[in-house]
């Protein structure tokens, strides 16, 4: 019998249990254990096995036929069955108190506005139960009246919060926040203006979320909300592929469902690296953590009302990101410029993708500790010019290349990278016919309009070894900054060399084979 490629859903239960029974071992080891346990023909991804580990309770749901089969019996109404999970997220944040008639109820109308006509299930208990299982909803109990917090709640609550925080060292301490970005807006009031209005419909908004402790130590991958599978920039590979945490809904907003799929997979890294984390967050409807089986991160929110004072990203840590997104994308737009092109901040989503990953992996340590400082919780509070220097550099960067643009009415710095339309709340509480848009999407697989592709068409080897020689020809190695370039040019040089050094073997290989 051929070796199969990946694992039944039997396999994968036992790859959770063997993850379960020996807690210390990596995740890192645990695809060459499944590829030799299970005889597989290849080894699987990192992110497989992080999948996997993420539904364990869904494979323990399943009966015989279902775990002998490679993959899980497909929900008969997806587009049901997610909306419904995200409403049910949405009262437990607001505390809302739901009964299994209100579950059934409320599917019972989700279906007839879905259309679903005589595809339109029972709702029997049965159903219901299956519905729990799948998303690890128990049953509800009431919790009484919802605190709302106003801004004198951060001194009321400061001390408790100090002693919290006090059991943890710095680095085990994170905070997570979601922000928006319209990822082409021109530095041009008026151009902007036009295009934040028409961003609903051209879809060049994408909700970024970011994660980091508080000593800087540890910046988490960017988890990236766009409105499309897979747009028609990345060439009809998924986000996984092009190396990126990609999800996607009709709004590019942060749901229930997402947020419990990434506070999982953190709970599963920190399992991983055998550490007890402090995650902070603030109160959004999104942010639900009842019911999640979390081991090794503990959840501590906000009071309302209180996180633009008192949440790390919330005091330079997002505008750090947003001033190194901006300084990537008006060299482009002067590069753009100077090649006549018509449209000069016109990007595709993945290059933009791009820029936000480097202009994130950029933000230096020093400047994450010292914006978790500024907060206050960490003893006294710092000034905002703590920052540094480096931040200061970047924004007279902006600048000048804001005053090297054709600019009618040029925004400021400050307007640039801190829109605030960018401001409001990538996660605002979302009406049923919203969830149904949202749910709707979940099998699109390009954007429709809007989306350009990159207009500069791949390059030969040869042609990209031809461009650097160029660029060193032209350098003077007596220029301490010409040094430094030359070095950087050097080893793309050497890399692409390397590359295809191993391509043109592969391809000798095969040769002598067939």
């Amino acid at each position: 019998m051929k070796p199969s490629s990946s694992p039944s859903n039997d396999q994968k239960l036992k790859i959770c249990h063997h993850k379960a029974a020996n807690p210390s071992i990596k995740q890192s080891a645990l695809p060459n254990w499944a590829m030799q346990e299970f005889k597989l023909s290849k080894v699987p991804t990192q992110g497989t096995i992080s999948n996997i580990l993420a539904k364990r309770q869904q494979y323990e749901s399943m009966d015989s036929t279902e775990l002998t089969s490679k993959r899980q019996r497909a929900v008969k109404h997806p587009e049901l069955d997610n909306v419904l999970a995200n409403w049910v997220l949405q009262c437990q944040a607001r505390r809302v108190a739901l009964s299994s008639y209100l579950i059934k109820e409320k599917a019972r109308q989700f279906a007839r506005q879905l259309e679903l006509g005589e595809r339109t299930p029972e709702f029997s208990n049965g159903w219901l139960a299956k519905f729990n299982i799948r998303h690890g909803f128990k049953a509800q109990k009431s919790y009484g009246e919802s605190g709302f917090a106003d801004l004198d709640a951060i001194d009321r609550n400061m001390p408790t919060i100090k002693e919290k925080l006090q059991s943890y060292s710095l680095q085990d301490i994170y905070n997570m926040d979601e922000t928006r970005l319209f990822y082409r807006m021109a530095p041009d009031q008026i151009i902007a203006r036009r295009q934040i209005e028409g961003s609903k419909k051209d879809k060049t908004r994408l909700t970024f979320v970011f994660a980091a402790n508080a000593d800087g130590s540890h910046k988490m991958e960017p988890l990236i909300i766009g409105h499309a599978q897979r747009p028609r920039a990345f060439n009809r590979k998924s986000g996984e592929l092009l190396g990126f945490y990609y999800r996607s809904n009709a709004k590019a907003w942060m749901t229930g469902l997402i947020f419990r799929e990434w506070l999982q997979k953190m709970d599963q890294q920190m399992q991983d690296a055998n550490r007890k984390v402090l995650l902070l967050l603030d109160n959004a409807p999104s942010h639900v953590v009842r019911d999640l089986p979390l081991t090794n991160v503990q959840v501590f929110l906000f009071p309302a009302n209180t996180t633009s004072k008192i949440q790390p990203m919330d005091a330079g840590i997002i505008t750090a990101f947003k001033r190194r997104y901006r300084r990537f994308q008006l060299q482009d737009a002067i590069d753009r410029d100077e090649q006549q092109k018509a449209d000069i901040y016109k990007v595709d989503q993945l290059i933009a993708m791009k820029w936000a990953k480097a202009a994130w992996n950029d933000i230096s340590s020093k400047t994450i500790a010292n914006c978790f400082k500024h907060t206050g919780l960490f003893g006294r509070e710092t000034q905002k010019n703590e920052v540094g220097s480096e931040e200061q550099d970047i924004e007279n960067e902006l600048k000048d290349a804001i005053n090297q643009l054709p600019i009618s009415r040029p925004m400021s710095v400050h307007e640039l990278i801190n829109p605030e339309e960018e401001q409001q709340v990538a996660h605002e509480e979302i009406s049923d016919e919203d969830l149904i848009k949202l749910s709707s999407s979940q099998d699109q697989e390009e954007e429709e309009d809007g989306e350009v592709m990159d207009e500069n068409p791949p390059m030969s080897t040869k042609e990209k070894l031809n461009v650097l020689h160029s660029c060193i020809s032209f350098l003077d190695i007596s220029n301490p900054i010409h040094v430094i370039a030359h070095k950087v040019l050097r080893n793309i040089q050497f890399e692409i060399r390397t590359i295809e050094k191993k391509q043109t073997t592969l391809d000798k290989y095969f040769c002598k084979e067939y």
